[in-house]
């Protein structure tokens, strides 16, 4: 199979798509891909260290300053040029979009030129630019079920996302080599790759609660506040790194986690079972990390603290609730088995075959 792949911005954005770039590799070994991304955000590094063809446009998104759009407009106009160039010497079989402002004239110029397009959106509100491509594409994935009402009726399906099936097949880390018991239970402690710095504030003084408590602490905090929160002392059962590659294989020893709830991290949550405290980040478009969070919350399959709520003692409190409440865990556990979707690459992969079997429009 011969795929253009489109995804931009974030790590939520980018990483569902290498994991359909890694099921499409297994199914279709001979495949050959071709990344289009913007010039200037993460993609254009973790892609080509993966050995994936790139090609980079420059885009921005649209700013509520107007003098600013512009540029923006500008951009949008030539990027549609060079996508229909780079699309008709490529020569995909399918085109994807999975999410991020890029997807836009990848995803428009591919259904203009009459290829098959399909998007997949992570989040439990579509962002914009999949609400816009929507009538640009031949079959669209979702991942929570009460995003399939967004879409057109007769293209949305329900495929979970990807980044679960490869959360499944992550290898389980000892915890010895972060310096952790064997024996005693696991809070995790995430707030992003690069830090949440409201959340991180709090926590600097939070984390000396869990003094004396029988449960260890490992808080991620991102490369972005490392330092910062390096700066103050804290209890012996609580362990600081900035960043681990793999988090997925420290989920899975994992008794209680706090997170962010960005659409991937969720999808590990519920493939991996782990009872979760999700503290939504207010600042993402239109608020849908709480949306996401509440998706779960309605489904008593996780605990929310708004960061607004944020008060002193209060997550220290409801993470000792939680780790010590054996039957609130496993009704959590009970209820994101509910929800898992144990071969999401694979229905997507499953899906895109069938939307290539119908053949393109040129």
């Amino acid at each position: 199979m011969r795929v253009i792949i489109s995804a931009g911005g974030t790590g939520g954005h980018i990483y569902p798509a290498l994991a359909i770039i890694n099921k499409i590799k297994e199914k279709e070994p001979d495949s050959e891909f071709l990344y289009i991304g913007t010039h200037n955000r993460m993609e254009k590094d973790i892609v080509p260290s993966k050995g994936i063809p790139f090609k980079s446009i420059e885009m921005y998104g649209f700013s509520k300053k107007i003098f600013k759009n512009f540029k923006t407009v500008k951009c949008l106009f030539k990027a549609f040029g060079e996508c229909r160039k780079i699309i008709r010497e490529f020569n995909p079989d399918i085109v994807i979009g999975v999410g991020g402002y890029v997807t836009v004239p990848v995803i428009v110029s591919a259904h203009k030129l009459g290829y098959k397009t399909f998007l997949h959106e992570q989040n439990a509100l579509p962002g914009k630019s999949n609400r816009y491509l929507s009538k640009h594409c031949d079959l669209i994935g979702v991942s929570f079920e009460s995003s399939l009402d967004k879409f057109p009726k007769d293209k949305a399906i329900f495929t979970g996302n990807p980044c679960s099936e490869d959360a499944l097949k992550a290898p389980i880390v000892l915890k010895s080599t972060l310096g952790l018991s064997a024996t005693k239970k696991l809070v995790l402690i995430v707030m992003g790759s690069l830090g949440a710095g409201r959340v991180s504030k709090y926590l600097e003084k939070e984390l000396n609660y869990f003094k004396d408590k029988d449960y260890e602490v490992l808080f991620v905090t991102g490369k972005g506040s490392y330092e910062e929160v390096m700066k103050y002392s804290y209890p012996k059962n609580v362990k600081i790194i900035p960043f681990y590659e793999g988090l997925t294989s420290v989920m899975k020893k994992t008794d209680v986690m706090v997170s962010r709830a960005g659409a991937s991290t969720l999808s590990e949550i519920i493939a991996l079972e782990v009872p979760s405290i999700l503290i939504p980040s207010p600042y993402v478009a239109n608020n849908h990390q709480y949306l996401n969070a509440l998706d779960l919350v309605n489904k008593d399959a996780a605990l929310m603290i708004e960061e607004k709520d944020l008060l002193d003692g209060i997550l220290v409190k409801k993470v000792d609730d939680l780790i010590n409440d054996e039957i609130k865990i496993k009704e959590i556990k009970d209820n994101l088995r509910g929800m898992r979707i144990k071969d999401s690459a694979s229905i997507i992969y499953d899906n895109l075959k069938r939307v290539v079997s119908n053949g393109n429009n040129k």
